[in-house]
């Protein structure tokens, strides 16, 4: 059975006109100029395009679109434009990865599932929609580096644990607040990311598990004895098949196992790939 992601990936593949190429681009423009037109009206712009059940049902259904323009951060000027670069950053990250089709597929999902919240709720934004994205961004990036606070460099996929956890205090802060419709904003940002990687995950999770079983192997748990009691009765560990060097001799060389062998052979770095395999 194909699985939604999957289809997606078809749908994306087989109408490519339907992306809105620099999508983010536009997205940014239309919150600085909303956030700008805000300074000069005490919010009085943003009020005229956010999500009002009661306004749409009385023919302002403009809001079901301009609610996307709509700032989610009402900080600082400097903050506010390193939240706009932030996310740039990432959607177009997220487009050269996917392609223009699949990421205004991605967003256009997140502003689906939002209006539906916002005629249960009232009232909805895109403050969700816009912090999945790092998810998604985490889950293809996992390993580059971001520079906390300008100095401190940590990977992506440990901010995006971070992003998850203030994901499920804002939801309990919501319940606490009895606020128990809302709690479907962060709910329904969790669900499109997972639309969209919901193979990505579980290839993960099989990898994870297919890992862990070979680590409890008795094959892998009888080789590290052997390499134990080897480092206590010889004094080395590792040593080589070819020109006998062990870890002993040169605690820098690095030794590795040769897969074409039949048995464990051990080899230095330097025959490695210099050396006529063993075969029973």
């Amino acid at each position: 059975m194909r699985s939604v992601d999957s289809w997606l990936d078809r749908f994306a593949y087989k109408h490519p006109r339907l992306g809105i190429p620099r999508l983010m681009l536009y997205i940014v423009i239309g919150n600085l100029l909303v956030f700008i037109f805000d300074l000069f009206s005490s919010g009085t712009f943003s009020a005229m395009l956010a999500f009002s059940r009661a306004a749409i049902l009385h023919g302002q259904v403009w809001r079901l679109i301009t609610f996307v323009l709509v700032p989610a951060y009402s900080g600082g000027v400097l903050f506010f434009a390193l939240f706009l670069y932030f996310y740039y950053f990432i959607g177009t990250a997220l487009e050269r990865e996917w392609g223009s089709t699949k990421f205004t597929l991605f967003y256009f999902c997140g502003v689906v599932f939002n209006i539906l919240v916002g005629f249960l709720a009232g009232t909805t934004s895109m403050q969700y929609v816009n912090l999945s994205m790092f998810f998604a961004f985490a889950t293809l990036y996992p390993d580059m580096q971001f520079l906390l606070f300008f100095i401190i460099p940590i990977k992506v996929k440990w901010l995006a644990w971070l992003d998850a956890a203030l994901f499920v205090l804002d939801m309990v802060m919501m319940a606490l607040a009895g606020e128990y419709l809302f709690m479907l904003l962060p709910v329904v940002a969790i669900l499109n990311y997972f639309l969209f990687f919901y193979s990505t995950i579980r290839d993960l999770l099989g990898r994870g598990r297919a890992k862990a079983q070979h680590q409890r192997s008795q094959t892998v748990v009888n080789f590290r004895e052997t390499q134990r009691k080897a480092k206590e009765t010889k004094g080395y560990m590792h040593k080589c098949a070819v020109c006998g060097k062990t870890d002993a001799d040169d605690p820098n060389m690095e030794f590795r196992y040769c897969s074409q062998c039949d048995g464990y052979f051990c080899y230095c770095m330097d025959h490695i790939h210099n050396h006529v395999h063993v075969k029973k």
